[in-house]
């Protein structure tokens, strides 16, 4: 069977990835629940000012029912024609406009025909259909739920897109590691590709991919060469989150600012080669940038951006002021860059700006390079923005699951007492004697399942695998989450209990199904330093502070917020008591 033409398929959601309408009247009312006036139009679209209300006119008047604006698409005023050519060949009626879109069908009956070979149980496929998830997180659960109908190998139609699930320890192990270079392309997602116009790491796939990679990842793994470690860096800026932390005591805070600054800074420091005080205008305009980015990417704007892009890029909204501070972050970096070029030691790089450098200078004669100014920024956007908030989220949750669990946060505070006491800061080497502690770090993680199917993946090549042919450019979607909770893997894997990584005597134990930075030559590039991070700003909080919610913990709420490609914990304010 050749997956991506025929075979186990079923609607998605739209919301997270883009839910396939079962009529061309819903696919409208989807788009948006379209308002009953222009003003709520404009409103819904971003808040658009008031000087946008003749692009809102151009557009049409705007209908009272969706079935009217389907039709309305093939009534365009003659004054928008430049607009309707930027649109691309507007459709004459609602069904060439369903088609446009993706040959979608008016039923799921239709749906099951149009697949062409369908499963033997096609009448609960059928009922599926009409069961279309509202969130990601019914989504990750559905596609679980069809793995174990379906296999470990499973094919859904996003539109007319098909998408490829694999999910389980074995299948993923066997596709992501064992045939890596077939499965290692990256997804195109407009979003992504307009923060790094195809340059850098995470974007990108094939001969660039790979030089960025691996460039990145020695530079990384060798930055002693600098003036000081990684590890260093870390515990300076986990002295200095408790220094403001102890500022706070015995106010109500919320803690995600303090800790997005603390994590990227660390950024920084690797790789402009300083620090910034947390006051600085231009540190400020970088995690603002980071902030809207990933609020947009996990917005319905972004969503249907990463659908439409040419179509939303149209229309006023907050997306247009994130693109111009991309540029201005992406400008900054270039300022940074040259401004060392004429100051390089090759001898002793002291950030990773001027290791870039000194391989661009290297390959200066090559034509082919990807050692370029394109390549620099992309890789310093991608590293600061990746980094910095799925760390400080990670750290976030971990304080959020300490004031639900008071009894866990106990324990590990008395083992880091016993260890480390509180005389000096924890060190990286002190994990090993932390074993509790290292273990609910571990469980943090596998709980917070940050990234439950990863960024989506994209077929190098035609491949087989398991007795189907998987076609060369097929998006794929490596379902992490079926590793994090599988039942046969795991102790207790529907909770959190820090049992799920110690052994009998209560030492630490290591699980290959400990997933969460991905499996294979696209796992997470950062996975070094955000383990080291995760251990010594945990620690270092936690041998200095109390944390407390403001409400009892059994009324606190610890499920996550859906993001883009991911899960980030709620935002929360809490106390924290100093222990001295």
């Amino acid at each position: 069977m050749i997956l991506g033409q025929a075979g186990p398929a079923v609607q998605c959601d739209f919301h997270h990835l883009g839910q396939v309408p079962t009529s061309s009247a819903k696919l409208v009312h989807q788009l948006g629940q379209v308002p009953t006036s222009s003003t709520k139009l404009v409103h819904q679209l971003g808040q658009v000012p008031t000087s946008s209300t003749k692009l809102v006119h151009q557009l049409g008047q705007v209908p009272t029912s969706s079935a009217k604006l389907v039709h309305q698409f093939s009534q365009v005023p003659t004054s928008s024609t430049k607009l309707v050519h930027q649109l691309g060949q507007v459709p004459t009626s609602s069904t060439k406009l369903v088609h446009q879109l993706g040959q979608v069908p008016t039923s799921s009956t239709k749906l099951v025909h149009q697949l062409g070979q369908v499963p033997t149980s096609s009448t609960k496929l059928v009922h599926q259909l009409g069961q279309v998830p509202t969130s990601s997180t019914k989504l990750v659960h559905q596609l679980g739920q069809l793995s174990k109908t379906y296999g470990s190998v499973v094919t859904i139609w996003l539109a007319n897109t098909p998408v490829v699930i694999i999910s389980g320890y074995k299948a993923l192990k066997e596709t992501m590691v064992g045939l890596g270079d077939e499965f290692s392309g990256r997804a195109i997602y407009p979003l992504l590709m307009k923060a790094t116009y195809g340059y850098g790491v995470l974007s990108t796939s094939g001969h660039r991919w790979k030089e960025m990679r691996k460039f990145s990842l020695a530079t990384m793994k060798n930055f002693g060469m600098g003036r000081r470690s990684i590890e260093e860096r870390v515990k300076e800026e986990a002295e200095n989150l408790v220094e403001m932390l102890k500022k706070s005591e015995g106010s109500a805070f919320n803690p995600a600012d303090m800790l997005l600054n603390a994590v990227g800074n660390v950024i920084c420091s690797i790789v402009f080669g300083h620090r910034f005080e947390f006051e600085d205008p231009q540190f400020k305009s970088l995690l603002r940038t980071v902030n809207t980015y990933f609020a947009i990417l996990s917005s319905p704007l972004g969503q249907i951006y990463n659908i439409f892009p040419r179509l939303v890029s149209l229309f006023p909204g907050k997306h247009h002021q994130l693109f111009k501070d991309l540029e201005e972050a992406r400008e900054y970096c270039k300022r940074e860059a040259q401004a060392r070029m004429n100051i390089l030691d090759p001898s002793s790089p002291q950030d990773f700006i001027e290791a870039f450098l000194l391989k661009m200078n290297e390959e200066k004669d090559n034509p082919d390079t990807e050692f370029h100014f394109d390549n620099l920024v992309s890789l310093v956007w991608n590293l600061f923005s990746a980094g910095t908030e799925t760390t400080s989220s990670t750290i976030r949750y971990a304080l959020l699951l300490m004031m639900k669990h008071p009894d866990v946060q106990e324990r590990v505070q008395r083992e880091i007492d016993e260890v480390i006491g509180q005389d000096r800061w924890p060190s990286i080497e002190d994990r090993q004697n932390l074993p509790y502690t290292d273990a609910v770090i571990h469980e943090v993680q596998r709980c917070m399942d940050i990234a439950p199917i990863a960024v989506p993946h994209k077929m190098m090549c035609d491949t087989k695998y398991n007795g189907y042919v998987i076609p060369k450019g097929v998006m794929v979607f490596p379902l992490l989450s079926s590793v994090l909770i599988d039942p046969n893997l795991w102790k207790n894997p529907n909770c959190f209990d820090p049992e799920n990584f110690l052994d009998a005597d209560g030492r630490f134990q290591k699980n290959d199904a400990f997933v969460v930075f991905g499996m294979g030559k696209r796992a997470c590039l950062g996975e070094a330093l955000a383990r080291i991070e995760l251990f010594i700003f945990f620690t270092s909080l936690l041998q200095h502070f109390t944390f407390k919610a403001m409400v009892p913990p059994e009324e606190l709420d610890t499920t996550s917020i859906n993001c883009s490609f991911g899960r980030m914990p709620r935002t929360y304010e809490c106390y924290a008591i100093s222990k001295k």
